[in-house]
């Protein structure tokens, strides 16, 4: 019974339920944005972690790593990336490693080869996916 006194007719039904499939398609699209989202975020988080691999390794091999230390040190410099937000973490840890080994780089030069191997790492990411 509706509050005005009168029966429930066919429009009231109808319209419930238009109201009701509107609620579902729009809690559908909700859903389906939040997938994206926590896709997206994962997929961002294992692109900067093989970019950061991947600088590692070139680190490694202007240190003149072996191949056992060249994985060892990727690993740390991806370790490294968790201590605060942004870059400077692993600039700062790559530059001091290469600077402790004598090799002549500045921080320039890292970022460089953290947007290069950001590039790689995206490719690289999306040919394992396809």
């Amino acid at each position: 019974m509706r509050l005005d006194g009168l029966p429930p007719g066919p429009y009231l039904a109808r319209e419930t339920v238009k109201k009701a499939m509107q609620m579902t398609q729009f809690d559908d699209r909700e859903r389906a944005y939040e997938a994206k989202f926590a896709h997206d975020e994962e997929m961002n988080f294992r692109i900067v972690a093989r970019r950061n691999r991947l600088v590692g390794e070139w680190a490694a091999r202007k240190m003149s790593l072996s191949e056992e230390e060249t994985a060892t040190y990727a690993k740390d410099v991806v370790r490294a990336d968790f201590e605060s937000a942004g870059d400077d973490d692993v600039v700062r840890k790559v530059h001091g490693d290469l600077t402790a080994a004598g090799v002549e780089v500045d921080e320039a030069q890292i970022r460089d080869a953290l947007g290069h191997k950001m590039i790689e790492a995206r490719r690289q990411i999306i040919q394992e996916q396809s």
